[in-house]
């Protein structure tokens, strides 16, 4: 198993996603924010009705974990509970898509991935 990367990062984003809906349950978020806004993420995928490097840049810096987790350390330090929420569903979102083998994308075309070609 060690020597299989694709299982290593799938444990790796499955591990993510139990640890936020944790933290989300554990500071009695609301469900209905989570259900609301866990696909707003994608909603950076228009980008790519303009064109591929303009899509893939503005998916990729919406489903790079960095900005969610500085908004969790930013919430945190200020105390902003909604902001801590979207972070955690940010998070969440990321690392389900990870899962499923989405992962971040070339300029060349939409399902060209830095995990792999989606077919």
């Amino acid at each position: 198993m060690f020597t299989k990367p694709s299982i290593l990062l799938h444990l790796e984003e499955a591990a993510l996603i139990i640890l936020t809906i944790f933290a989300y349950q554990h500071l009695h978020y609301s469900w209905l924010l989570f259900a609301i806004l866990f696909f707003a993420p994608d909603l950076s995928m228009l980008g790519f009705l303009a064109n591929v490097r303009l899509g893939a840049a503005m998916y990729n810096l919406v489903h790079t974990i960095t900005l969610p987790l500085l908004l969790l350390l930013a919430s945190y330090i200020e105390h902003w509970h909604l902001s801590s929420a979207i972070a955690l569903i940010w998070t969440a979102h990321i690392a389900f898509d990870r899962l499923l083998g989405y992962g971040l994308k070339y300029p060349t075309f939409f399902k060209d991935t830095h995990l792999q070609h989606v077919q």
